[in-house]
């Protein structure tokens, strides 16, 4: 089963990284359900920037601990990496 690592932006423009295995549900409960994350519940709604996806779990939480660990700099930096055309 795959695994996301992602980054949303926050109506507030905060960012806010995570990992699931289910993209699109995991989205949807930052948006509207009690099950979002504490950070992204006063936050709503959230927007998907980035995405990148993983062979483990194991990978998955490794990537959201490094990307946590950036600045926004580096962030905004690795999100515009996928969105060039």
């Amino acid at each position: 089963m795959p695994y996301y690592t992602y980054i949303v932006e926050c109506s507030d423009k905060t960012y806010y990284c995570g990992y699931t295995n289910d993209l699109d549900l995991r989205i949807n409960e930052h948006n509207l359900s009690k099950t979002g994350a504490k950070y992204t519940k006063s936050r709503r709604p959230v927007k998907l920037v980035y995405s990148e996806g993983m062979s483990s779990k194991n990978d998955a939480m490794k990537r959201e601990v490094e990307i946590k660990g950036f600045t926004r700099k580096q962030k905004e930096l690795l999100i515009s990496t996928i969105n060039r055309t």
